[in-house]
């Protein structure tokens, strides 16, 4: 069992940077860096990645604290200030969809296909997530279930999964995968999907751990809100593995027919 543990929050004069702020800048730093060098490897332009860093952060903020107050937690909107407090929760999938919808709007504005640089978002998202994830960990902000797992933390009160933990364990052993597979040729271009086909998986299954008393997520139908997204993430990625293989094959097997390459798809 880990020992519960609550590192302190550092005060410099009016500012406080606490240690998920920290993990969570470190992810977005390294994950935005990985990306870039893996797109200059594949002769694309890296610079969209790295101008495209200060909206698709301000984009997951914003929507992930919509996210987090009308999905996740609606009773807080029984103070209409907590709109404005963008700092206070957030959620990962509603910083997700806010970095997706501004990534589509960016790429489209410089005239690039968002899916070219497909590898390149995989292989910086999965390592930079994971380390972010390690930022929700050390303020144990997902507890479980109560637990004796061996890896069940010692929560006051009793020990609990901490899904923090969980999910920076499996980004990190996703992002060995993708990296493994990006050596091989037939992978490329086909990343991303296995990316959110993993991770979806997952996710959806670890999250039936999560606790149900004190302060706790919203469920419709029983499901987390975090959860139907994960339906949408595990479709989406075994779509585009589907069509990725078919479209292999139609190039390959001539009696597949003559192959037709699909209209520009956006993710």
């Amino acid at each position: 069992m880990i020992p519960y543990f609550a590192p302190p929050s550092l005060a410099i004069g009016p500012l406080t940077i606490d240690p998920f702020g920290v993990l969570a800048a470190i992810g977005i730093y390294v994950g935005a860096r990985l990306a870039a060098g893996r797109a200059a490897r594949q002769g694309l332009d890296p610079l969209p990645i790295i101008d495209f860093l200060f909206w698709g952060v301000l984009a997951g903020i914003l929507m992930g604290h919509a996210v987090h107050l009308f999905l996740y937690h609606p009773e807080e909107l029984r103070d209409p200030a907590k709109i404005f407090k963008v700092w206070e929760g957030l959620s990962s999938f509603g910083g997700l969809l806010g970095g997706l919808i501004a990534a589509i709007v960016y790429f489209r504005k410089k005239r690039l296909r968002l899916l070219d640089y497909g590898d390149a978002w995989a292989l910086g998202i999965a390592p930079g997530w994971g380390i972010a994830r390690l930022g929700c960990f050390v303020v144990h902000d997902h507890p479980g279930v109560r637990s004796d797992f061996f890896l069940a933390v010692g929560f006051p009160g009793g020990a609990r999964h901490d899904l923090g933990l969980y999910d920076a364990l499996a980004l990190f052993a996703i992002a060995a995968v993708l990296y493994a597979l990006a050596r091989r040729s037939a992978w490329q271009g086909r990343l991303l999907p296995l990316l959110a086909l993993l991770y979806g998986v997952q996710r959806f299954f670890t999250d039936f751990l999560r606790a149900t008393d004190g302060y706790s997520d919203a469920r419709y139908l029983g499901l987390t809100p975090a959860q139907y997204f994960c339906v949408l993430l595990v479709g989406w990625g075994a779509y585009q593995l589907v069509r990725s293989a078919r479209n292999a094959r139609s190039r390959t097997d001539p009696a597949a027919g003559p192959a037709v390459d699909p209209p520009p798809a956006t993710p």
